[in-house]
């Protein structure tokens, strides 16, 4: 690949070495598609096999999986990352080292003064929050307990808001009275704003004014007002699972702390307002613990609630990723959370993931319905043309050679004419015709060719075979495991006979305790059922329509079952199932195989497993009508089916 370099007022081209190609998909439609395409066949829904792709991911893109595992062990990793309760123990050793120097101070003091506060800090409580209150109007006699005990309510003031305001600690490390009122002035500018929008104003102008004025104090940069909203909120939600993750005690007197930290009326007031703006704008929001595991280093307020927001980050994106709540789809994840978290990588493969359903049926392989994503004409053709291959690699490893004539409508006639070429024609190109038409425009020689110059040869098609597939779609097909081999099976000889052998027609008859005729898509999209039944008489008796329909074809039946009949159509047209199979049903479907037979058409039966009621129906019923039975192996269904229907082929051209 190579791309423009811009250089003095011209370009130059060269190679890319910017990583990976920019220009090349993001994943591979068609491998998707028979991903896809492999769990449909063996009996899964569109929706169930999309997701199983999602989340095993596709080539070397990681899937949902793999995600969530990623952050699962961030999720771990985060537990450990250190105590919730620091801060009581950081207020509690400053508290330790200013009484210490205040008894210091007075011990070298004469006086009743002296003995008075003594006898006073004697009476202190025992708890962090109630001494630190107790202190509240103590006369310091030493002048660094007084600035050490001060610290300690400077820094509570500027860990609660910097637990909020994530950009407010360095502002808030100037003692400047300026510093706080211009606090409290970005606190009233917010909640006036969260009020208007609350009420449902405009207020697209009135955010832009605020973040002009306060946007130094928000890292995030939010966009509007909803993104300001979610920041405040995540974290506001943090510090209530901060909060509410501490014991009872640590709870109570870290927030008598936080209270008497804010004692400026106007700030507590200010932050009161936002909290219930918050609490009110997002109602939903998680508020109950978290589970931290012990050990690691005390953190302090602001730090234990960026911690448990994390936290929360990545429990919801966890849940998100897997995708396990009704009605959970891909934009339930937060991009902007997983980027934070895991990187841009993570953030390209979620977003090819994302895409890929759209990319299918962006590309025709699905369409949507009211009953969910189904698979289209295009991409059953495409899993057809799969299995097809897979059928032929089966036999040339056998050594059948079967498939000799690979020639797109060999058996048609040409009438001798051409006509343009259309999208989708699969006829011969018509090379004198396509050349002299490009010549005829006036193109020189070598001539440059367009689509209009094409032409194709037109044949005529000759109906050579009528060919009924019974499929068996009884449950027992699903539980030993051979509904997959059967679809593919089935998709396999209906690709060969439409895009090679297309004079013959072919219909597949799917059957439980009912038969029905079904087209690829239809097949393709069929699910297990939990329904007892082989109702074989039914079906031969769709087949026998079907080749009555083609009156001047080469009636061919064949059969792909794994029980005896054991479900027969009655004479008022209701399906009647009975275990073990009664003489009525076996007679009712002798009775079609001999008007078949007596039509002509030959029955080969495919038998699966080791039914002996079926082994020993079959081999009557292929004595009576002169079929034959295969025994094939599961992975080698497909080669047999599309094998036999072959070799009929070559005999039917022998025979002409």
């Amino acid at each position: 690949m190579t791309v423009p370099q811009h250089g003095d007022g011209r370009f130059r081209y060269g190679p890319w070495h910017g990583g990976p190609d920019p220009l090349a998909p993001p994943y591979d439609v068609r491998a998707a598609l028979d991903e896809v395409g492999r769990d449909v066949l063996a009996g899964g829904s569109m929706r169930e096999a999309l997701a199983d792709l999602l989340r095993r991911g596709l080539g070397d893109r990681a899937g949902l999986d793999d995600l969530a595992a990623r952050v699962r062990r961030m999720r771990n990793a985060a537990r450990r990352r250190g105590d919730l309760g620091g801060t009581l123990d950081q207020v509690r050793a400053a508290l330790d080292q200013a009484l210490a120097d205040e008894r210091d101070t007075l011990a070298a003091e004469e006086g009743d003064d002296a003995r008075w506060a003594e006898m006073e800090l004697a009476t202190l409580p025992d708890d962090t929050a109630g001494a630190v209150r107790g202190l509240a109007d103590y006369p310091w006699h030493s002048d660094s307990a007084r600035a050490t005990y001060q610290s300690i309510q400077d820094m509570l003031r500027r860990e609660v808001l910097d637990a909020q305001f994530a950009g407010m600690a360095q502002m808030l490390s100037d003692p400047d009275p300026e510093a706080m009122q211009a606090v409290k002035d970005m606190l009233a500018d917010l909640n006036a704003l969260l009020a208007a929008h609350a009420r449902g104003e405009d207020t697209e102008d009135r955010f832009r004014d605020f973040m002009d004025k306060h946007g130094d104090l928000f890292p995030e940069q939010p966009e509007n007002v909803d993104e300001l909203i979610d920041a405040l909120a995540r974290r506001q939600a943090a510090a209530d699972r901060m909060l509410a993750s501490l014991s009872p005690e640590q709870r109570e007197q870290l927030g008598q702390l936080m209270s008497d930290a804010l004692s400026d009326p106007d700030l507590a007031s200010q932050m009161a307002q936002l909290s219930d703006n918050l609490r009110a704008l997002r109602p939903g929001m998680d508020r109950g613990p978290v589970q931290m595991r012990d050990g690691g280093d005390p953190l302090g307020y602001s730090d234990a609630v960026q911690a448990v927001a994390e936290l929360a980050d990545l429990e919801a994106l966890e849940q998100a990723l897997a995708m396990d709540r009704p009605g959970g789809t891909l934009d339930d994840v937060d991009v902007e959370v997983l980027e934070r978290q895991l990187g841009a990588g993570a953030v390209t493969d979620f977003r090819a993931l994302r895409e890929l359903e759209r990319e299918l049926e962006r590309q025709g392989y699905l369409t949507r319905d009211e009953d969910g994503v189904r698979l289209t004409p295009r991409a059953v053709r495409r899993l057809g043309e799969t299995a097809l291959k897979r059928v032929f690699a089966q036999i040339d490893a056998a050594g059948t050679g079967a498939h000799e004539d690979h020639r797109t409508g060999s058996a048609d006639e040409l009438t001798g004419s051409a006509r343009h070429w259309v999208f989708g024609d699969e006829l011969p190109i018509d090379a004198v015709r396509t050349v002299g038409n490009a010549l005829r425009r006036g193109e020189g020689i070598p001539a440059r060719l367009t689509v209009e110059d094409f032409e194709v040869v037109e044949t005529e098609r000759r109906t050579a075979a009528a060919v009924a597939l019974c499929v068996d779609l009884s449950f027992s097909m699903v539980q030993e495991g051979r509904w997959g081999p059967m679809k593919q099976t089935a998709l396999a000889l209906s690709h060969l006979v439409a895009t090679r052998f297309r004079q013959d027609a072919l219909e597949i008859i799917g059957f439980d305790r009912t038969a029905r005729r079904l087209n690829p898509v239809q097949l393709a999209d069929v699910e297990p059922e939990w329904v007892q039944g082989t109702n074989l008489q039914h079906a031969l008796m769709l087949a026998g329509r079907h080749l009555r329909r083609h009156p001047d074809a080469e009636p061919v039946v064949l059969v792909v079952t794994d029980g005896e009949p054991t479900a027969h159509v009655t004479a008022d047209g209701h399906p009647f199932f009975s275990w073990p199979p009664l003489p009525e049903t076996i007679r009712a479907t002798v009775r079609q195989v001999d008007e078949l037979s007596r039509y002509g058409a030959g029955i080969n039966f495919f038998m699966l497993g080791n039914d002996p009621g079926l082994e020993r129906f079959v081999d009557a019923v292929a004595r009576r009508a002169g079929g034959r039975v295969f025994t094939p192996d599961l992975s080698r269904l497909g080669e047999y089916v599309v094998a036999d229907y072959l070799r009929t082929r070559r005999g039917r051209r022998r025979a002409g």
